[in-house]
């Protein structure tokens, strides 16, 4: 029992974290420095800034769900944005995929395959599209080539 007691206040440590450990939304670093500027929020003391972070907080877990439901002019806004092709590149070397590829790209956004399957093909940092096919699902497809596959996003 002596020998588990560290083991147990460890866990216990790591557990009882405060939630500032956690990454909290921040909106520096939710937005484009562009749309922080337009917003007039570099005008803001860190205050401020922590106040409305605190907003976001709330908001996401409150009203955004809701919004997301009931309200016509976020649903299209939904469908504008799902409907969108985003366009980035692989970060770096590219071997294709394989089964489990983690996709790591230019615009920092990480995917993963979701489907199986396996393509070979060696490039550096091609282009790449993604878009939602007609069932919802997230495609990753290779600029100038004739293949693509199905992905997740993980960050």
């Amino acid at each position: 029992m002596r020998r588990l007691l560290p083991v147990f206040l460890l866990a216990l440590a790591v557990f009882a974290l405060p939630a500032a450990a956690v990454d909290a939304p921040d909106v520096r670093t939710m937005m484009t420095p562009e749309e922080f500027s337009a917003a007039g929020l570099g005008k803001l003391s860190p205050a401020e800034i922590e106040a409305l972070n605190r907003w976001v907080i709330r908001y996401t877990a409150k009203d955004a769900p809701i919004m997301r439901e009931h309200n016509e002019v976020v649903r299209e806004e939904i469908k504008r944005v799902d409907a969108a092709v985003l366009k980035t590149r692989i970060a770096g070397e590219f071997r294709g995929w394989y089964g489990d590829t983690v996709f790591r790209l230019e615009n920092g956004q990480t995917w993963r395959q979701r489907l199986p399957g396996k393509w070979f093909h060696k490039a550096d940092s091609p282009e790449v599209e993604l878009s939602k096919n007609m069932m919802g699902y997230w495609v990753l497809r290779v600029v100038g080539e004739d293949r693509s596959v199905g992905v997740i996003r993980v960050d």
